[in-house]
């Protein structure tokens, strides 16, 4: 019987073990770097320990660390959660040999799925449908898809649609592999475009017993990483379901699978499908399935772990559920990662809410930059996709830019209602491109919610709140949404408050406004953090309306667009480049981000080497412009 269970992950998953730890009696203990020393998960644990340093590679992926962190804690066993070392076979052994149980497949099933060149050989000699492999070196046919062997989540996945870009594709697949698992070894297969990623969760026991636990509809990705996952597929019809569970069957009981796994799969409109890999370990979208089928996943993990027998059936499915991933990501910058300090994370009642992060959290730049799951379940997948549409739209995230609009505007799409997604759906529908939104009623509610802070002698930003030569011109109060500059001017007369924009002003206090426009009314939350104000869901900063000089940047310089790692430069002084040629490689997140010339030229200086650390804002290099381009600051793509 498991008494002490240590976790070896962070975040989101972490907290997740420990809840189901406490439903069922298990001590649960954390580890953390020194990022991570105030996270939630840190706290929930009934002990934690240090994992000294801050990168993955010092930290979560150091398997001597994570042995000698649950032995120095007295626990009895240890729980991978997803990423880092979960799908690692020797670490899985390196637990054993300690004495230690481990909560998932034996190393032998985790190391016949662990490379999925070799995964997909076995699952074509056991009858399971897969697609032809493509050898990076001599590779004709494309587009193809360079994966990484070793894990998944979109780290180390690169589209390749001619022979020119393939070399250079497959080094960066290679680096990013080696940066998220350890493993730097990937491989190419035909580019099904339009085609659908549907998957089926499988638990089985150690006595001879697998469950097909219904699949999940996962297609609706940016840059190969799941946003959006619902269960069951709106596509799958009962005998393609049928199908589908008898080759996941067939691929667990082929490598004698113990435990919680799931079994992915290309499908086609036509019904066919083709084998993808095996996750030998939790999934992140595994809530869909626990709130449909009633079950939890951990509680069985640990529960099989200890030797129990699953039933012969599994339950019965119940309704549709839908889960949408909230990430830290800037729409306006290319979806870089966003890091910084979250304000403020509340979502609606009514729906669950897996995540690793509370009001304070601060977001940094070394780990995945997800914040949280939201699941709806209802009894029809309408209701639960309105239901979780409804929650995102009402969820206050102050502090941090996400993704929440794309996840919003998908659900509300009538493509997506309709059911017909695919893996390339976002960029079909241009949902990636962020809608122009009027955000000068927001700026409008912060000014004189401000103005009523100060009436309050409430906590005020560092910056005036507006100017006035007379007493009977208006206020101007200026704000910054992203690159852009908002104004607006209001008035106090006899009558009420006068505005630039149309509206009456019906109430404004200090954490509300009121406006009116042609008879109808909106009510603008408003909570202030610095100089920093969030209205809803629109995030503003308060401007001097005169900036005071600033510090010059050389002409011609390039600067890191976040936080990072550089991992790789590409250019040297006197070398000449063109508009939109890289420059040089950034890692942040676990994801690599090219930061290219955004103009042609000859290359002055470079600042930085392969290994640095930098700050954003810090100058990487130095481009002296060829007149005959026109001049333009680089970019980051």
């Amino acid at each position: 019987m498991i008494r002490k269970l240590l976790i070896a992950n962070r975040g989101e998953i972490a907290r997740r073990v420990i809840r189901t730890c406490r439903e069922v009696g298990v001590s649960p203990v954390a580890v953390f770097s020194d990022p991570d020393a105030r996270s939630p998960h840190v706290r929930e644990a009934d002990a934690a320990v240090r994992l000294p340093g801050a990168t993955p590679g010092e930290t979560y992926l150091r398997a001597d660390a994570l042995v000698a962190a649950a032995l120095a804690a007295g626990a009895d066993a240890v729980h991978p959660g997803y990423g880092f070392l979960s799908e690692n076979a020797s670490f899985a052994r390196a637990v054993l040999d300690a004495g230690l149980t481990w909560v998932g497949p034996d190393p032998e099933a985790i190391e016949a799925m662990g490379s999925k060149v070799a995964a997909k050989k076995r699952m074509a000699a056991a009858g399971v449908p897969v697609l032809p492999e493509l050898d990076p070196g001599t590779a004709t046919a494309f587009p193809l898809l360079v994966k990484a062997s070793a894990g998944g989540g979109g780290r180390g996945m690169r589209v390749v649609r001619s022979a020119a870009e393939l070399a250079g594709q497959v080094a960066a697949a290679r680096r990013e592999a080696e940066s998220a698992f350890g493993d730097g070894t990937v491989f190419c297969e035909p580019l099904l475009e339009h085609a659908r990623h549907v998957e089926v969760q499988v638990l089985a026991d150690a006595h001879g017993t697998v469950w097909a636990l219904g699949e999940r509809e996962c297609s609706v990705q940016r840059r190969h990483q799941k946003i959006i996952e619902e269960t069951p597929s709106p596509a799958v019809t009962p005998q393609s379901r049928a199908r589908l569970f008898d080759a996941a069957t067939k691929a667990a009981r082929a490598i004698g699978y113990v435990g919680a796994g799931t079994v992915e799969f290309l499908f086609t409109d036509d019904g066919s499908f083709h084998f993808l890999e095996v996750n030998t370990r939790l999934q992140v979208e595994h809530p869909v399935t626990e709130e449909v089928f009633g079950v939890d996943l951990v509680a069985w993990q640990l529960a099989i772990a200890e030797g129990a027998r699953l039933p012969a059936e599994p339950p019965a499915p119940n309704g549709h559920a839908v889960e949408a991933r909230l990430y830290a990501e800037d729409p306006a910058h290319d979806w870089r990662p966003a890091s910084g300090t979250l304000h403020r994370f509340a979502v609606p009642d009514g729906v669950r809410v897996d995540s690793g992060v509370e009001d304070g959290s601060e977001v940094g730049v070394h780990y995945d930059p997800m914040l949280a799951k939201v699941i709806a379940w209802a009894p029809t997948r309408h209701a639960a996709i309105r239901k979780l549409a409804a929650a995102l739209d009402r969820a206050e995230l102050h502090g941090l830019v996400t993704n929440r609009d794309l996840l919003v505007r998908t659900l509300r799409h009538p493509e997506f209602g309709a059911g017909n997604t695919h893996t390339g759906f976002l960029d079909a529908h241009g949902l990636t491109t962020p809608e122009p939104v009027d955000v000068r009623p927001a700026a409008l509610a912060a000014a004189l919610a401000l103005a009523e802070r100060r009436r309050s002698r409430l906590p005020l930003p560092a910056l005036p709140l507006g100017w006035r030569n007379l007493p009977s011109q208006p206020r101007r109060v200026v704000f910054g949404h992203g690159d852009d500059t908002v104004e607006v001017d209001y008035r106090h007369t006899r009558a009420g408050v006068e505005t630039s924009l149309g509206l009456a002003v019906v109430d404004a206090s200090p954490d509300a406004v009121t406006l009116e426009r042609d008879g109808v009314r909106t009510t603008y939350p408003v909570s202030v953090y610095g100089d920093r104000v969030e209205v809803g869901p629109v995030s503003l900063e308060l401007r001097p309306r005169f900036p005071e000089p600033r510090a010059a940047v050389t002409e011609g310089a390039t600067v890191a667009p976040m936080p990072g790692t550089v991992v790789r430069v590409a250019v040297e002084p006197g070398q000449r480049v063109e508009a939109g040629e890289e420059l040089l490689v950034l890692e942040a997140m676990k994801m690599e981000h090219r930061v290219l010339a955004a103009t042609g030229g000859e290359v002055a200086e470079v600042l930085v080497r392969a290994g640095r650390q930098v700050d954003a804002g810090d100058v990487l290099a130095v481009v002296t412009e060829d007149p005959i381009t026109g001049s333009g600051r680089t970019g980051e793509k």
